[in-house]
């Protein structure tokens, strides 16, 4: 993918790749698809999974079946199967094209009976209902899943499970490993908060006569009035607002990101056991587990099939937040008609080639597609990352740049004459707060001139440079407190000042005591420096970097005390260096790849 920004006739041009999925139309001509124009709905299917709780599915049928048999989708939701329908029109153009649709309420949720405990039931689930659907008599057995979000993770939950019958999947927009998507980088995501009180409490507190909000609407207008209480809330396990509605939630809270309870949601390592056709989906700007997640599940699914001469696995990477596939508009920029695509052709071209057979050229297209922002454009990449890629170091240089109050200088030369260190201060009782509500490109500019925010620019680009692939920070720290949060984000700078950022947070982030990924923190010395190295950022354009401790509300504070916030609410200010200079010269490494090199 690309981003690109103009500096006088000069940009820096990123794309951010993993896995891609077809955007485009068909490149082989093939028989029209036989089309139905209406079908038969089945409410409240009963299906029993092993252990004897009842699952219920709505399952749509073509006119005419009688006698017939089909291949068949199935999309599991936590969201309610009644209002799928209306909310994509996949299923009604699935049914067209000769499918059986199967969309069932997962386990505790909605008409399907049991306890929700998100994600942990999945897998099991998944695979029951994957295999229930193979022996209906209006099936060929023959089954493919979709979805994104979480309709997406229950899809690679059951793939792990090989269920027999499941050939063809398109999760998006979903995880690889709990480490990125419950935690990011040691930091629990704070996210889940507001995933909780709009998406499953309401029915959740219907469910067992509870008083609260029970809809969208009445969620939406609570919110307004306890979202800052909810959200500042310490210590974390304390919150009392969704003892009853989400005891999983205080659950996931006692287990940090390295222990081994998390093993049950963990897809690395497993990719083996996966043997559908696998198309990973995601967007630049969707959120961070999502480019991160179909990347490390492409990758991870073409080494376990070394040997097999069709992979059955590609990606699709576009300019897009979470969810939005068909709009060419992300936050602040826009990309493009073409970056906006037909998302349910996407899904039906790779059904119909790995569940019929149809001949639409679908295995012999290139394997990752992402779009290159700024070109916005659709590019071809036969490998993730592309190895043409070379490394390229920026080095933060505790100089001061001219053109741009307070901002340090970020340079392709090793400082020789500065300063050993900059300093910045964390107070986690006023963290650095996003000013943004939504996901998106925005302006960040403002930041700037903040105490607690360090801020490099690159100078402004004298020829197109595009970077490409995974980019990695080594910054070397010290601290007065055992321990803080480093914030490294990336943002792409214009002429006029504006600052975008080119990812959303979650990849950018790493706890210090967690620098080493072990069960239990190691904290910081008091002076002591330490390499924090962070390898999974993606960037573009003229170069910003900006450092803090904190991004507020979006992953829980570091209370710098060395005690965790989930059972703690003990606070303490500390002060930040970052070190610039010598064998502890901090700085980012970045893919380039020639701008006239092959494509």
């Amino acid at each position: 993918m690309r981003a690109a920004l103009r500096i006088g006739s000069a940009a820096l041009f990123a794309a951010f790749a993993t896995c891609p999925a077809r955007a485009q139309a068909p490149t082989d001509a093939s028989p029209a698809p036989v089309q139905f124009t209406k079908f038969i709905l089945q409410k409240d299917v009963a299906v029993t999974m092993r252990d004897g709780v009842v699952l219920r599915a709505d399952v749509m049928l073509p006119i005419g079946w009688d006698g017939h048999k089909f291949p068949v989708l199935v999309y599991r939701t936590p969201y309610g199967k009644q209002g799928a329908p209306q909310e994509w029109t996949t299923f009604d153009k699935a049914v067209g094209r000769g499918y059986v649709v199967v969309i069932q309420d997962v386990r505790g949720r909605y008409a399907s009976g049991g306890v929700f405990d998100p994600y942990r039931n999945e897998g099991r689930d998944g695979y029951d209902t994957i295999e229930w659907a193979a022996k209906q008599e209006w099936s060929n057995g023959e089954v493919g899943t979709f979805g994104l979000s979480y309709p997406g993770a229950v899809q690679w939950l059951a793939a792990v499970e090989n269920p027999p019958h499941l050939k063809a999947m398109i999760p998006a927009m979903t995880f690889s490993t709990p480490r990125n998507f419950f935690y990011s980088g040691g930091v629990f995501d704070g996210s889940w908060l507001d995933w909780i009180w709009f998406n499953i409490a309401p029915d959740a507190r219907k469910r067992m006569h509870l008083d609260g909000p029970r809809n969208g609407k009445e969620a939406r207008a609570a919110w307004r009035t306890e979202h800052e209480r909810l959200q500042h809330f310490l210590p974390l396990q304390d919150l009392p607002d969704l003892k009853q509605v989400a005891p999983f939630y205080y659950q996931w809270l006692a287990h940090p990101a390295a222990d081994e309870w998390w093993d049950w949601a963990e897809l690395r390592g497993k990719y083996a056991q996966v043997h559908a056709a696998v198309l990973n989906i995601s967007g630049w700007y969707d959120e961070a587990y999502g480019p991160d997640g179909a990347t490390t599940n492409f990758n991870g699914l073409l080494a376990a099939r070394t040997g097999d001469a069709n992979k059955r696995t590609a990606t699709v990477i576009g300019p897009w937040t979470h969810g939005e596939l068909e709009r060419s508009k992300a936050g602040e920029r826009e990309f493009g008609a073409s970056a906006a695509v037909d998302y349910d052709e996407i899904i039906l071209r790779w059904m119909d080639h790995y569940l019929k057979g149809a001949p639409n050229g679908v295995e012999r297209e290139a394997p990752v597609r992402i779009f290159v922002m700024g070109d916005n454009v659709w590019r071809d990449e036969a490998a993730w990352p592309p190895a043409r890629a070379k490394e390229t170091s920026l080095f933060l240089d505790s100089g001061k740049r001219g053109d741009e109050a307070g901002a340090f200088s970020l340079n392709s030369g090793l400082c020789v004459q500065c300063e050993r260190f900059v300093e910045f201060t964390s107070d986690p009782a006023h963290p650095v707060t996003d000013p943004y509500a939504e996901f998106g490109a925005r302006d960040y500019r403002a930041f700037a001139s903040r105490k607690d925010i360090l801020v490099f620019d690159s100078e402004p680009l004298k020829s197109d440079l595009e970077v490409t692939g995974p980019i990695r920070a080594e910054v070397y720290v010290s601290a007065d407190v055992p321990d803080f949060d480093l914030w490294v984000r990336v943002l792409d700078v214009s002429p006029d000042g504006t600052a975008y950022n080119l990812m959303s947070p979650g990849l950018d982030v790493l706890r210090a005591s967690y620098r080493d990924g072990t069960a239990q923190p190691k904290l910081l010395e008091e002076g002591k420096i330490y390499r924090l190295e962070l390898d999974r950022l993606l960037t573009s354009n003229r170069v910003r970097i900006q450092i803090s401790g904190a991004f507020f509300p979006h992953f829980s504070r570091n209370l710098q005390t060395g005690k965790s916030e989930v059972t703690s609410s003990e606070m303490r200010t500390g002060r930040i260096r970052v070190y610039t200079s010598g064998s502890n010269a901090s700085r980012v490494i970045l893919p380039v790849i020639p701008r006239h090199g092959p494509g």
